[in-house]
């Protein structure tokens, strides 16, 4: 986590107005080293490095054959065969030139501040540059045309390589090294910061070779720069070689939470494109407030007990996580929270198949799971895994239909298979170095489930707090599906709420019915003694029900919920309470549930599979 300095954004802006104010003072200051640095690389992947152009206002303190503009860019291009649609600049000022510049010239402008002086890039800034680039690419390629993006720092070295570089790795299959390598042949020497390569590597999951050695400075900015009249040009907007450690601080997430925020933002456009592809996967409408379509199970009560006489079932435990999605595609893969925000995470997920010693990129495969957090009794060590239990779409192929059973089975087939092998072979790629892991979720025959209760439950090294019935032959339902059945321990049944407090610290609890606040008459909650209720006032809380008190229990702020839970989960819920369907309920109905003929047949059958299977690994 990087703490910014309190004092790095106004005086920033402060600087450009001022320069912006007093445009004499533009004429006078020429970035260091800008006349001698070379004006342009060649292209790569239709994207052409270069130094910044400067508007004519910068021409009386350029001679005639240094001048390098927006009309001399566009002309070189030209000339080149290269046509020139886009402009991105990671300048962090305004300038050097009119945006219009480009724009009278039919060229689109996109800017993306990127400090150059003292940090690199941040990763949003990286996923906008990806994002913009793609998405120019792709629609003029819908067009039949062949378009070239300029893309321009001060010198077009170290903010464009970078970004130029995350460009090759997430689009084109590069490792870190070969874009670089890519990128210094294109625009000589690359990239000669320490800590942009550095984060390269680091961001990416990828050992640095020992053999690799930053490039030189080149001498055009090493040597200080003189204007026409021998005065030593200033750049407010320049490339220093500073080290990172001086210009942020390292703060450690000492203990984590499932409220933590994991991954980087994306640009919005590119959120509402990834909404669409996950509602068009899982067969439901998308629009512009679409909300989070992933499978709700709901509360185990008496009438459902009959569900699990009716279909075959089997069971898991009921993870105290944090609820996400993923969306895996060739350029990055994101985590889909309850809110239907997306965020993008560095993980890898190489596709079964592809050749010894090459790698290919799941592309548009969409799971279902949960975030949890072990902790490792003896040392209180901590480290989150991502657990997988459901698999909707196989690039870009959906798979809702078919049965449960089947998609778990292709989640080790497909997805943790590959990575696993990954693991073993792969030198270059530290899978440790990866913000969780990633596991399938087990489930087990009903059975089992008194093993999973007294046994399994209280060994695991993150909260439980229920159990999970999955129909084995049922496809993915999106939203609520009635026929996945959660049961949870009696004073973990819960209800999430809005809570409000009024006048007279009146509270007031809401939930959701028909898109519209409901509020629930004469409910009110207990907080523990050193909680102040009106702090938690607009916020979703998650409640349970004292029984005996008649009276809700304060338990967590749900930050992971945008809304509370609709009225008629709250009638289930309660209806579950008041059914009081507990642990030993549940065991004596499951053990008259697996001598019923439908059960005790599979349940055979699928012992002697799981035995045949064992008997041929060894």
């Amino acid at each position: 986590m990087k703490r910014e300095r309190p004092d790095d954004g106004p005086k920033q802006i402060a600087k450009i107005a001022r320069v912006e104010s007093r445009p004499n003072d533009r004429m006078k200051h020429l970035p260091d080293g800008w006349i001698n640095c070379p004006a342009v690389g060649q292209p790569l992947a239709n994207l052409i490095p270069s130094k910044v152009p400067l508007g004519e206002a910068f021409n009386d303190c350029i001679t005639p054959g240094k001048r390098y503009s927006s009309k001399q860019v566009v002309h070189q291009q030209r000339v080149l065969g290269r046509d020139l649609g886009m402009i991105i600049d990671l300048t962090n000022t305004t300038r050097y030139y009119n945006s219009s510049d480009w724009l009278k010239q039919g060229i689109k402008y996109f800017k993306i501040a990127c400090k150059g002086r003292d940090s690199v890039p941040d990763n949003e800034s990286v996923n906008n540059f990806v994002y913009e680039a793609l998405r120019f690419f792709y629609n003029h390629k819908q067009k039949g045309q062949n378009k070239y993006i300029l893309v321009h720092c001060t010198h077009g070295h170290n903010r464009t390589g970078f970004m130029i570089v995350n460009y090759l790795v997430r689009t084109q299959g590069m490792t870190v090294k070969e874009a670089l390598q890519r990128f210094s042949a294109a625009r000589p020497p690359g990239i000669y910061k320490q800590d942009y390569i550095d984060a390269l590597f680091r961001f990416y999951n990828e050992r640095k070779p020992e053999t690799m050695l930053r490039p030189s400075t080149p001498e055009w900015k090493s040597s200080a720069s003189v204007d026409l009249n021998g005065n030593a040009m200033e750049d407010e907007d320049d490339d220093g070689d500073i080290m990172a450690a001086l210009q942020e601080v390292e703060v450690e997430n000492e203990v984590m939470t499932n409220d933590d925020i994991l991954g980087d933002a994306i640009p919005s456009a590119q959120q509402i494109d990834m909404q669409k592809i996950c509602c068009m996967a899982l067969g439901v409408e998308s629009h512009a407030n679409s909300h989070f379509p992933g499978s709700q199970p709901v509360s185990l009560d008496r009438a459902h007990l009959q569900l699990l006489r009716q279909r075959y079932y089997y069971a898991t435990w009921k993870a105290d996580g944090t609820r996400y999605m993923m969306l895996i595609t060739r350029d990055g893969c994101y985590l889909i929270d309850r809110k239907f925000n997306f965020r993008r995470v560095q993980l890898r997920f190489p596709k079964r198949g592809v050749p010894q010693g090459s790698f290919e990129s799941h592309h548009l495969t969409l799971l279902d799971g949960e975030m949890i957090i072990d902790t490792v009794p003896e040392t209180g060590e901590q480290k989150r895994r991502y657990l997988v239990y459901d698999l909707m779409m196989l690039n870009q192929q959906s798979q809702i239909k078919l049965p449960f059973n089947e998609r778990w089975k292709l989640i080790e087939k497909e997805i943790i298979e590959p990575r696993t092998h990954d693991i073993k072979t792969n030198a270059l790629y530290c899978y440790d170095m990866e913000a969780f892991r990633v596991r399938r979720k087990d489930f087990w025959m009903l059975s089992a489930v008194g093993k999973v209760l007294k046994d399994f439950i209280p060994r695991l090294s993150h909260e439980a707090d229920g159990l999970i019935f999955q129909g084995w032959d049922d496809p993915y339902v999106p939203r609520t599906h009635d026929g996945l059945l959660k049961w949870k321990y009696a004073h973990m049944n819960s209800v999430d709420f809005l809570f409000e407090v009024g006048d007279e610290n009146r509270q007031s609890m809401y939930l959701i019915d028909k898109g519209k606040k409901r509020k629930l008459e004469g409910a009110r909650v207990n907080f523990a003694d050193d909680e102040d209720p009106s702090s938690f006032s607009g916020k979703i809380i998650e409640c349970s029900w004292n029984v005996d008190e008649r009276t809700w229990q304060y338990m967590r702020v749900r930050t992971d919920k945008p809304t509370p839970n609709g009225w008629n989960t709250y009638l289930k819920v309660m209806r579950s309470i008041e059914d009081n369907i507990n642990q030993d309920v549940i065991l004596e109905e499951i053990a008259d549930i697996i001598h019923l003929p439908m059960y005790a047949d599979r349940i055979k059958q699928e012992t002697a599979r799981i035995k045949h299977d064992a008997q041929r690994r060894r």
